[in-house]
């Protein structure tokens, strides 16, 4: 197992500044619509994994449920929204490489916004391919140690068959292949977790000894961080024990 994870608890006090700044629930909001939209209108969470998912980080949260109500509307009937997702691949400083998971119903508008933000911070957008190849696409679970017990962790990632741990003071994330992420029910028994969601994992790290190369780039993940359209960062940049993502 890893160690203790700075960059988890930088994310989780980071988060309440999200909801001050009132951009949490909009992107959760889209977050619930695409999940419906991708899967083909389905609204009952039973039957739709993504919108399970998706609903659950939103009650984390404490989004309203006329909020959420509201995200699953538009993703049917007549006047759907017409959310695409897309994912960009970013060159930053140091040797750093990014992947941005974007929700728009404008990508000229999306594209531009990133790009000048990437302008700003000395990164650069990649072709499709150029960075995607060094992260591996996977399912993703957090629990509490107050809520599991490492014995109850453990026999979850042998029976869903996990190919890393991460552990922290107050935090145990297990990683499992992006197939098994609609299985977890079948292997939880009764096991309750923090957030299970899909994650880009970078198959290596790199840390920066350099403490102003660092802030650099947490700077420059913060600023995509905060435009409505970005749902999610990843990068193979090291913090502690830990790659950098949204949380």
């Amino acid at each position: 197992m890893s160690g203790h994870s700075k960059w988890a608890n930088i994310k989780r006090k980071k988060q309440a500044n999200d909801l001050v700044r009132g951009n949490l629930f909009s992107k959760l909001s889209r977050l619930i619509t695409i999940a419906v939209l991708e899967g083909g209108g389905t609204t009952d969470p039973e039957n739709n994994i993504r919108l399970r998912l998706a609903i659950e980080k939103a009650h984390i949260s404490n989004m309203p449920k006329e909020n959420i109500s509201r995200a699953i509307e538009r993703g049917i009937g007549p006047d759907k929204a017409q959310l695409k997702e897309i994912i960009y691949e970013v060159f930053a400083p140091s040797g750093i490489v990014i992947v941005i998971l974007a929700t728009t119903d404008n990508p000229n508008r999306t594209l531009s916004e990133i790009r000048n933000h990437l302008e700003k911070h000395e990164g650069k957008l990649g072709n499709q391919g150029s960075v995607l190849y060094l992260f591996k696409k996977c399912g993703k679970i957090i629990f509490k140690k107050s809520e599991a017990t490492e014995k109850e962790v453990l026999s979850f990632v042998e029976m869903i068959k996990a190919f890393d741990i991460d552990e922290d003071d107050n935090h145990f994330t297990v990683y499992f292949s992006f197939e098994s992420l609609g299985k977890i029910k079948d292997y939880l028994r009764g096991l309750k977790y923090e957030i299970a969601e899909v994650d880009y994992k970078p198959n290596s790290l790199i840390e920066l000894k350099d403490k102003v190369k660092e802030q650099k780039i947490l700077s420059l993940v913060e600023s995509l961080e905060e435009l409505d359209d970005v749902q999610k960062v990843f990068t193979n940049l090291k913090i502690g024990n830990e790659h950098i993502s949204s949380y």
